[in-house]
């Protein structure tokens, strides 16, 4: 395990704690999963005490909607709000995901918890019906005849390349961006108006790089 940022050894209370025990969270609901990890386990490793934990969160239900809402809260910036890519480029960026990343953590908690009622599960609902609106947002940019069915296309092979990343322990995230390249194109007619930035390459070109940072959560 990763050393966890720390207080004082025996550090009950202060403003600190809260982010501990967010900390620890995202540590071992990732590591060794949300249903076998206790309170009291998670109350060790941040070195708090469980009042203090409940003080900050009402339930343990309540931590882990919080766990999942510090991954991504703006919806992948780093994909959908760069300016340097054309809204063709950022589709294509949404897949620039390394081999080496765990399962998407909305999809491992909807599926761990078996509760379409948990309020983990109900945001990772929204996570990702805003990671779909966005990939359907940009699609409209790019000039895609049906942008909504696009943006759900795209937003499908995301989650399968997650999945089949995580069960196969083999990269597929090239092989979802080389299928999206191809929807993408059947999608956006030959006859769309270009944009100024288009100029720095074909429609067929591949997505500028991130510079080694990950583009963007799922």
């Amino acid at each position: 395990m990763t050393e966890l940022e720390k207080g004082p050894l025996g550090r009950r209370r202060g403003r600190g704690a809260r982010e501990r025990i967010l900390s620890a969270s995202q540590q071992l609901f990732r590591d060794q999963g949300i249903n076998r990890t206790g309170m009291d386990q998670l109350c060790a490793v941040a070195q708090v005490s469980k009042r203090t934990a409940y003080q900050h969160f009402t339930s343990k239900d309540e931590l882990v909607a919080e766990y999942l809402r510090r991954f991504d809260p703006d919806v992948m910036p780093g994909v959908f709000d760069r300016t340097d890519l054309t809204p063709r480029e950022r589709l294509l960026a949404a897949f620039e995901i390394p081999a080496s990343t765990p399962l998407c953590p909305y999809i491992a908690a909807a599926v761990e918890l078996h509760d379409p009622e948990h309020p983990a599960s109900q945001y990772a609902r929204d996570y990702k019906t805003a990671i779909a609106a966005r990939l359907s947002e940009t699609a409209r940019e790019a000039g895609a005849t049906n942008p909504e069915q696009l943006g759900e296309q795209l937003a499908l092979l995301i989650d399968g390349a997650s999945a089949r990343t995580r069960v196969l322990n083999s990269e597929s995230f090239p092989t979802a961006a080389a299928i999206a390249a191809v929807l993408i194109d059947n999608a956006i007619p030959a006859s769309s108006p270009r944009q100024p930035s288009d100029d720095r390459g074909t429609t067929g070109s591949a997505p500028a790089r991130s510079g080694g940072r990950r583009a963007g959560s799922w």
